[in-house]
């Protein structure tokens, strides 16, 4: 992962264009680049890289983890988890979703009770005893496991202070089960406290959901500090997979500029696969089950297997 610029400047820069300042450090300067901006959807209009449907696998594994991180609760890390890791599964890869966040949200999607589970990621974590293979439950998708999590989950960040290495405990115990999948995807919780510096030293990228609103800009140096600090000092293999934009609505002017933004300053590492807001989302959560199998034909289904095919482009 590398960046021409620090992510303290890019994303102050960025911010501050959204928020209407004078002169903003990484706004459009151009008042005719700003025009076009303004008068067309930069999600459209943007140069796409073309997509190819992927081919079968042949054999399984080792498993390319990505964490799905963002600091900024309900901008969509759970939901695109959840259906890029079913997209994945539609093309024949064997998925590992890993629900790190003490809500328990990704289970509750997939139709999981948490509250009820006897063995869950923080029995993972904390009990020696515990393998992954006890805790790792079939999911309604072929192809696509869960390794379920509820509030329990939460004491693990107090207990894991006084452990030797604590930031490798999440790495070590998925280590045996890596071998067995092709992507193992991480649904970080909505900070960045030691649960989620597991996850990112597990985590060979990062993909950044990102709401196209400007308080949702605020927060994104910070995350990428804290990514370059793992980097630095935990996981040197550790790369900004992508940025992905959530709930983008593209008739609204402050959607496409915020877009428009975010591309300037992160360039390639915006996928071009952008998610719009949609009423189906909130119903494959009462469902239980992915967009790709509630409503197969949906924008927003269509949308995550075009994420799918760039990260295995990507990979």
């Amino acid at each position: 992962m590398t960046m021409s610029s620090t992510p303290e400047d890019t994303s102050a820069g960025i911010a501050a264009g959204a928020s209407g300042s004078e002169n903003p450090a990484g706004a459009i300067s151009d008042a005719g680049a700003a025009t076009s901006v303004r008068s067309a959807d930069p999600a459209r209009t943007r140069k796409r890289r073309p997509l190819q449907t992927p081919s079968p696998i042949e054999r399984h594994g080792p498993a390319r983890v990505i964490a799905l991180c963002n600091q900024k609760g309900g901008v969509g890390k759970t939901t695109s988890t959840i259906n890029l890791g079913a997209a994945l599964a539609e093309f024949g890869r064997r998925v590992l979703l890993v629900d790190f966040d003490p809500q328990g949200a990704l289970s509750v999607g997939l139709g999981v009770q948490p509250h009820q589970l006897e063995l869950t990621s923080y029995n993972l974590l904390m009990e020696r005893a515990v393998g992954v293979d006890e805790v790792i439950l079939k999911t309604t998708v072929p192809g696509m496991d869960l390794l379920p999590s509820n509030i329990d989950l939460s004491a693990a960040e107090v207990q894991l202070v006084n452990e030797v290495a604590r930031e490798q405990t999440l790495a070590r115990a998925l280590a045996p089960v890596i071998g067995d999948y092709d992507f193992v995807l991480i649904d970080c919780q909505p900070s960045l406290g030691l649960l989620t510096v597991n996850a990112l030293t597990a985590a060979d990228g990062v993909i950044i959901p990102l709401e196209c609103e400007f308080f949702s800009l605020r927060g994104v140096a910070l995350l990428i500090d804290t990514i370059e600090k793992v980097q630095q000092r935990l996981n040197p293999n550790l790369r900004l997979e992508g940025i992905l934009a959530t709930m983008y609505d593209g008739r609204t002017l402050h959607g496409r500029e915020v877009f428009g933004r975010v591309v300037e300053a992160f360039g390639d590492k915006v996928f071009d696969t952008v998610i719009n807001r949609t009423v189906r989302f909130p119903e494959t959560t009462v469902a239980g089950e992915p967009i790709t199998t509630w409503a197969p034909t949906s924008t927003g289904a269509i949308a995550y297997r075009e994420l799918a095919m760039e990260v295995l482009a990507r990979s």
